[in-house]
Parts: C-alpha cells; sequence; structure tokens
C-alpha cells in the first residue's frame, strides 16, 4: 500500500488544513513534524525515544546512505525499517541538496544527465541522476520517496531559475518512469525560488504527472530571507491538490512552522532540533536559551515549566548546564530528546486550533511569547 491522505478539517480564517495520512506503519495525524534521522538514526535518539515524543514519519538520507553503507547493504538488511528497527514510516530524500552542495562548479558538473561531484568522504568521482537516486530509494524500502531536483542558491536569477525548472521537470519524468516499489509513494518537487510565474508554472506542471504527494523545494538554502520563504509557500500552494498531502522541506524553526500550517503546509523536516541541541541550545515558548550561559549553574528548574517530555519531567537545567559545559554526550541528547517534543508538541498543538477555528490567534499568541525574551537567554 502507498500513502493515502485525508483532508478532515479546514480552518475559517487560513489556509491550514488538519488532515490524517494513512501509511503502512499506521495512521497519522497533519500538521506533523518528522525528525531528521540522516545515516538512518535520529542524532543520539533510540527508536523507542522517538515514539516516546510522538514521532510519526522520520527521514533518512540517500546520499549519505548511498555511500556509508550502500543501499544494496541497507536491502539485504530487510530495508531501512529492519536495519534500523523503526517500525514507523520513513521518508527518504533524494539526495540533491547535498550533491548540488559540493558541485562546485554549477555550469560544468550540472548537465542534463545529472549531478557530478566529489565524495565528501574520500574524494572519489561520482554521479548521481535521476534514475539512480530513485533506483537506491526503491532499494532502501522506504515508505515516501522524493524526486530528484535541482537545488538553486537562493540568489539564482529569474533566467537560470527557469532553467533549473524544466531540468527539474524533466527530471521527475525520468524518475517516476524508474520507480519500481509498489509499496513506495513517490513525491514530487515544486521548484522556482520567490518568482510567482516560476512556481506556479513548476507547481502545474509537476501535477500533472500525477504523484502521491506534493513538496515545496528551495526555501531552506543559505541566503534566503524569511519572506522569500512564505513568498515560494504562497505561490505554490494553489495549484497544488486538496487531496494530496503537502511538505515543505528542511524548515523548523518553530515560528516558520506556524506560517507555514497557516499558508496550507502538512508536513515539516528540519535537523534544526539536534543541531541546536548538540550545541548545547533548546527550544521554549520564550524563545531558544543557551545552556553556556552561567545563570543556569545553579538553576533547578526544567529546560521548560509545563513539559511533558522525558528530559523536562526528569533533570534540571543546571544537571543539563553541567553535561553541556563538560562535554559530556548525555547533554545534547536530553536537549535532543526535548526539543523534538517541542516542535511536534507545536504540531499537536496547530491540530487541535484547526478544529477549533482559531489558528491565527495561536499563532499571535506564541509569536508574542516567544520574541518576550528573544536575545536575552
Amino acid at each position: 500500500m502507498k500513502i493515502e491522505y485525508n483532508l478532515l478539517t479546514k480552518d475559517k480564517n487560513s489556509q491550514a488544513r488538519y488532515g490524517k495520512l494513512k501509511t503502512n506503519y499506521g495512521t497519522f495525524e497533519t500538521p506533523m513534524f518528522m525528525p531528521v534521522g540522516t545515516k538512518a538514526t535520529v542524532k543520539s535518539l533510540t527508536p523507542e525515544e522517538l515514539k516516546a515524543v510522538g514521532s510519526g514519519i522520520v527521514l533518512a538520507n540517500t546520499y549519505h546512505l548511498w555511500l556509508r553503507p550502500g543501499e544494496d547493504i541497507v536491502h539485504r538488511c530487510g530495508g531501512l525499517h529492519s536495519f534500523m528497527h523503526y517500525d514507523g514510516p520513513i521518508l527518504t530524500d533524494s539526495g540533491g541538496f547535498q550533491v548540488f552542495s559540493l558541485a562546485k562548479n554549477k555550469d560544468k558538473d550540472i548537465t542534463e544527465e545529472g549531478v557530478h561531484f566529489k565524495s565528501h568522504i574520500d574524494g572519489q568521482n561520482l554521479l548521481l541522476t535521476p534514475e539512480k537516486s530513485i533506483e537506491i530509494q526503491n532499494k532502501l524500502d522506504s515508505d515516501i520517496a522524493m524526486s530528484f531536483d535541482e537545488c538553486p542558491p537562493a540568489s539564482a536569477s529569474h533566467e537560470y531559475l527557469k532553467n533549473s525548472v524544466e531540468r527539474t521537470l524533466r527530471w521527475a519524468k525520468r524518475g517516476k518512469a524508474v520507480h519500481r516499489n509498489p509499496n513506495q509513494a513517490l513525491f514530487g518537487i515544486v521548484q522556482g525560488g520567490a518568482y510567482e510565474d516560476l512556481r506556479k508554472y513548476s507547481a502545474l506542471e509537476t501535477v500533472k504527472m500525477d504523484f502521491d504527494g506534493y513538496s515545496i523545494g528551495g526555501v531552506a538554502n543559505d541566503g534566503e530571507s524569511k519572506e522569500d520563504m512564505y513568498k515560494a509557500i504562497d505561490y505554490s500552494i494553489p495549484y497544488l491538490p486538496e487531496d494530496k498531502v503537502r511538505y515543505l522541506m528542511g524548515v523548523g524553526e518553530p515560528i516558520d512552522i506556524i506560517e507555514g500550517v497557516i499558508r496550507g503546509i502538512d508536513i515539516f523536516d528540519c535537523v534544526l532540533p539536534t543541531r541546536i541541541a548538540r550545541h548545547g541550545q533548546a527550544f521554549t515558548r520564550h524563545g531558544k536559551i543557551n545552556f553556556h550561559n552561567a545563570k543556569f549553574k545553579e538553576d533547578l528548574s526544567p529546560v521548560e515549566e509545563g513539559c511533558d517530555c522525558y528530559t523536562c519531567q526528569n533533570y534540571s537545567k543546571a544537571y543539563i548546564r553541567h553535561l553541556i559545559t563538560t562535554d559530556e554526550m548525555l547533554g545534547g541528547r536530553l536537549l535532543s530528546i526535548h526539543n523534538i517534543r517541542f516542535l511536534i508538541k507545536i504540531t499537536e498543538e496547530l491540530r487541535e486550533a484547526i478544529k477549533e477555528g482559531r489558528v491565527l490567534e495561536y499563532k499571535d499568541n506564541f509569536i508574542k511569547e516567544y520574541n518576550k525574551n528573544s536575545g536575552t537567554n
């Protein structure tokens, strides 16, 4: 079975949607935040800990798993679910974002065939094509595979982006033509930067190919403004079907998740919650806090009062600061648990707000509280 999306409720004052996503591993509510497990593991967390924070879909990275351990080894181990011991749905990205960052000469290395680049591990010359990306994902046996798309920089010109969108559409057709896993959904990706005409064109042409779901890409690139991110969503959403799930790729700032939901996005992913945890930072309702700050040295309160995560139920800020400042790996683990739960909790609250018709009120209250102590923690 492939995934099946059911739209249940729409907010009367925005584009926000509440729905359910049926997968081979159960049915999950949307909006949803998806933790990122780049190398078939969400950094430092066990599958049991992921389930405890309310995780549904998790991500794995095609590029990294292709290089190590290799898709054939994962396949022989029974696919990603068996390999990483996760009995929930898994989404694999196409590897495109990683290989485009490794392609130094865009004019030379990005060709109609695919992307030429050097391995970040040993410098080996490699080529990733739309066909190869789908072949790898078929063997990884994720529940959702992503089309191979070009990931242009935020600063790209309209002319460059127009050619890039056309190439992404051709690559999407090539990838779809070789997709062979009957239990794996395949998503198309809308590109086009912050240009309304390109987003509309990309969305309409991608939808014509009838994918199982649709993603809005090119919104988490370095140098992109929040305004451009929101424009990219606004320019794409009107042309995506209501009966298919909508995925905003690589976005995990709390306010951006809320803004995305208000604009009609269903699922999100980002490495941010575990990345900032490893640097001693945590999300709270009053903004991020930094555990390198000396004011937490004797603070016996939890990371956030009222949080239901394992970390907040059992440990104090003083203890976590001790772990962080002494480079103990448990510190990053505990903050990762909290940060992932924090983002998942936001999406849970958004679901209730959509059902009750108060999404805009939720947004206003959250932003007011989140920005109250911004820069002072």
